[in-house]
């Protein structure tokens, strides 16, 4: 008799341990595939960001082989955005960028992403005031699971002919 029960007492215990290991194990592959996500949303707004200074520096560089233009002509101080077939930037109002059929990200047509795009230009000046380059802050954010990521870029533009 005390055999059985304690073959009894074996197999619950058998079990609650088998218990305890398969909610681990399921809660482990849970919380990698959270982080996953994450990381690949972080990848992907890491990658607008730099765009978002490209498109700036892409019309920097317009300007300068314009001879009629100067440098900094349409890159003003502010929040703006941009695309990346945009010759100017527009101002910024809290839009989500969009998956366009071509693969790219920007503000026309197709699916939309949880991804904005905020691009912030200040004019850099030396002793004298003069200005002598911009900075610029791109900051991509997004929503998941409740909460607010972000990811910045900054860079310091200059007039390159000088």
């Amino acid at each position: 008799m005390l055999s059985k029960s304690f073959t009894l007492i074996e197999t619950a215990v058998a079990i609650f341990v088998l218990t305890v290991g398969i909610l681990t194990v399921s809660s482990l592959i849970s919380y990698l595939l959270s982080i996953s996500s994450i990381a690949s949303q972080k990848l992907i707004a890491s990658y607008l960001a730099l765009e978002g200074i490209e498109i700036v520096r892409n019309i920097r560089d317009s300007n300068l082989l314009n001879d009629d233009r100067n440098w900094d002509d349409g890159l003003n101080d502010g929040y703006w955005q941009g695309d990346y077939n945009d010759s100017s930037l527009t101002s910024y109002n809290d839009s989500f960028l969009k998956l366009e059929s071509d693969g790219f990200y920007g503000y026309g047509e197709g699916i939309q992403t949880p991804f904005k795009r905020k691009i912030h230009i200040e004019q850099i000046t030396d002793q004298d005031g003069k200005k002598i380059g911009i900075k610029v802050v791109v900051e991509v954010s997004w929503k998941e699971r409740g909460r607010t990521h972000s990811v910045k870029a900054q860079e310091n533009l200059y007039n390159w002919q000088q």
